[in-house]
């Protein structure tokens, strides 16, 4: 994959991101911002905050999340960014994540 190409479908997945955690910011009060290619998560109770970017030298998106970094990979096959370790795709990473944060489950 070249830099353009990874470009493209970073954008992409945080886009689609960004809307499917509006909707789930609404039910659960959280606030999610996408601003020049981050995503920044933002809970005020406990108050924490989360950010998702993409890290193009290395081709991964990047998770910061409850004290942890999460670097997930491209999978051709799934379409999607994916952590190598779990299997989980970028959208159930951060779908468990918040549902940690919040302690109450979480989809996206």
């Amino acid at each position: 994959m070249d830099d353009q190409q990874f470009k493209t479908l970073a954008e992409a997945a945080l886009e689609d991101l960004n809307d499917r955690l509006g909707t789930a910011g609404e039910e659960h009060g959280f606030e999610a911002d996408l601003q020049e290619g981050a995503l920044k998560i933002e809970f005020d109770d406990p108050p924490a905050r989360f950010v998702v970017s993409p890290n193009s030298p290395v081709r991964q998106i990047w998770v910061s999340a409850l004290v942890k970094s999460y670097k997930l990979d491209y999978d051709g096959a799934k379409g999607k960014f994916v952590l190598a370790a779990t299997g989980e795709t970028l959208d159930e990473l951060l779908a468990n994540v918040i549902g940690q944060q919040l302690g109450e489950p979480v989809s996206l």
